[in-house]
């Protein structure tokens, strides 16, 4: 398999052995999650060993370690990004699969599990289209307070919304129009959508306008812009002018 065709697997693979587990288990809330990230981690991690060995790793659960940093390919994934919806059995959260090449977000793949779908970084769907009113998507408890105020500017339309995947996602699905964080992320809640939505022809840039660079010592990662190329310089110079 190319790397591409790897990451979408896995993604498929940890989302059906998610979804198992979430129909058939007696947990619920909290307990669930856990239980889900544990269970989707301890198989990618050994596929990953298994198919790609001499590749950098970084997960969101597992032990980091500093020999990623001497890998120019390393992969960075999510098990379970939004791990309290899928707890709650909703279904906007999502698997993150992605390979960094040389501090870049290159391939990815995210898979909603829940809808039976998974967007990937080689096989682009349309262009996803711009609404004429705006919408952006913010997070269900706590929208970025940045967010808030462009989305004022904007008259946009607020839609909330669970994991970091499933808004980026909504973007590239036509669904929303930008994506507005800055609440604080780590590498693993945006490389793999970071690799899919460029991979769409969108906007994906630091909120003030610089590069988004993956496989750092310091994995924190706190903000972020996707949007239509057509909006970005008017959303960073909103966000500049806060």
């Amino acid at each position: 398999m190319t790397d591409a065709e790897l990451a979408a697997k896995l993604a498929e693979d940890a989302g059906a052995l998610l979804l198992k587990l979430r129909d058939s288990s007696v947990l619920t809330g909290r307990e669930l999650g856990n239980a889900g990230d544990k269970a989707a981690n301890d198989m990618l991690i050994a596929a990953l060993r298994d198919q790609r060995p001499d590749d950098g790793l970084l997960s969101e659960e597992s032990k980091d370690t500093r020999g990623r940093l001497e890998k120019d390919r390393v992969w960075i994934i999510d098990p379970v990004d939004g791990t309290r919806e899928y707890g709650e059995g909703r279904s906007d959260w999502a698997v993150h699969i992605a390979l960094a090449i040389e501090g870049s977000a290159t391939i990815g793949a995210v898979a909603l599990p829940s809808l039976d779908l998974t967007l990937r970084s080689d096989l682009p769907i349309a262009s996803p289209a711009r609404n004429s009113k705006l919408r952006m998507v913010v997070s269900r408890s706590r929208p970025a307070k940045e967010a808030v105020a462009v989305s004022e500017i904007l008259d946009a339309d607020l839609i909330p919304m669970g994991s970091a995947g499933a808004k980026a996602m909504a973007i590239v699905r036509g669904e929303a129009d930008i994506y507005l964080h800055s609440g604080g992320q780590y590498e693993w809640d945006n490389c793999a959508p970071v690799a899919v939505a460029e991979a769409h022809g969108l906007h994906c840039s630091r909120i003030d306008g610089g590069p988004l660079r993956y496989n750092q010592e310091e994995t924190y990662l706190p903000d972020l812009l996707i949007c239509h190329r057509q909006d970005s310089n008017r959303v960073l110079d909103l966000v500049k002018a806060l």
